[in-house]
């Protein structure tokens, strides 16, 4: 009789309370971690902080891997599925579940390993772009990855699995096919790609003038600085602007496209503007609409480098 409640109660319980505690506790730090990125990304909110200077930060926000399809960031799938985790660990710990506590803590523990594995395989290759292709540091971004793997540990060292040799199989399978989707992504992604310059509805003319030293120079300090150029594919002045600038430049600036047909749009975002025309710059909160010279680009930001433009 004894051994059967024992045996029940172990069946009820599966994995550890206070792995499941600490999952939440994780989980709500990468909520807080992606929330205020993609926060910003949609400007409701201020300008972060980020440790190790904001120049990196940007730079791998910013960047083509920055977004997902429509001008969702990235970061948004991220805090998704840091509040997939937050909601399966606590699940289970709420009053009220007893019948079912068993089959449900059986499930949230399957889940939480394989939302986290997703998380660690997909933030390994989001990392390797950040050095390989980005070359820039992001604090954001590893903090996402270190509380990654933190969860995924726990949901092995907590999940108390009847079955690892199961678990292994499936994790294998898994990882295979997070880590053969996000390089395939990554690729497609690649501005550098041969076939990225192709055309199509909704993209914006190909910028072919070269940039220079200063141009670049000037980019990153106008993006480093919060500026962002809002722009429309089918403007020709929009088209100017980029041409001055340059390819690998241009490239480097933030530019939100406002056609609310053209591709990655942020359409809502530039309504909420009230932009007069395109191209505008906001720089410093302030809105200027036209094209800009780069000489009054750098005057109007602080940029004290190079100026042969």
């Amino acid at each position: 009789m004894g051994t059967t409640r024992l045996v029940s109660r172990r069946r009820q319980d599966a994995g550890a309370k206070w792995a499941r505690i600490a999952m939440a506790v994780l989980a709500t730090v990468g909520v807080i971690d992606t929330g205020s990125i993609t926060l910003k990304r949609w400007g409701l909110l201020g300008n972060l902080s980020c440790p190790m200077g904001a120049d990196g930060c940007d730079k791998v926000l910013n960047s083509p891997w920055g977004t997902v399809a429509d001008g969702i960031p990235l970061s948004f799938v991220g805090l998704l599925a840091y509040i997939a985790v937050l909601v399966m660990a606590l699940l289970p710990l709420l009053p009220g579940l007893a019948e079912n506590k068993s089959d449900l803590s059986r499930r949230t523990w399957w889940g939480m390993f394989s939302v986290s594995l997703g998380m660690v395989v997909f933030s390994g290759v989001l990392l390797g772009l950040m050095v390989f292709k980005i070359q820039a540091f992001c604090f954001f971004c590893v903090l996402s990855a270190v509380l990654s793997l933190s969860l995924f540990l726990l949901s092995v060292i907590g999940g108390g699995w009847d079955d690892p040799g199961q678990l292994i199989f499936r994790g294998i399978l898994l990882a295979l096919a997070v880590l053969l989707g996000g390089l395939i992504w990554a690729s497609v992604v690649d501005p550098d790609r041969p076939e990225a310059t192709a055309t199509g509805p909704g993209v914006a003319p190909v910028v072919t003038t070269a940039s220079s030293t200063a141009t670049l120079a000037l980019a990153d300090h106008l993006t480093a600085s919060g500026a962002v150029m809002y722009s429309a594919y089918w403007c020709p002045h929009c088209h100017e602007q980029k041409e001055l600038f340059g390819k690998k430049a241009t490239e480097q600036l933030k530019v939100v496209e406002c056609a609310p047909d053209g591709r990655n749009n942020q359409a809502d975002l530039c309504r909420s503007k009230g932009l007069e025309g395109f191209p505008s710059w906001e720089i410093n909160g302030e809105l200027d609409s036209g094209v800009k010279p780069l000489e009054v680009l750098a005057d109007l930001s602080g940029y004290q480098g190079d100026r042969e433009f």
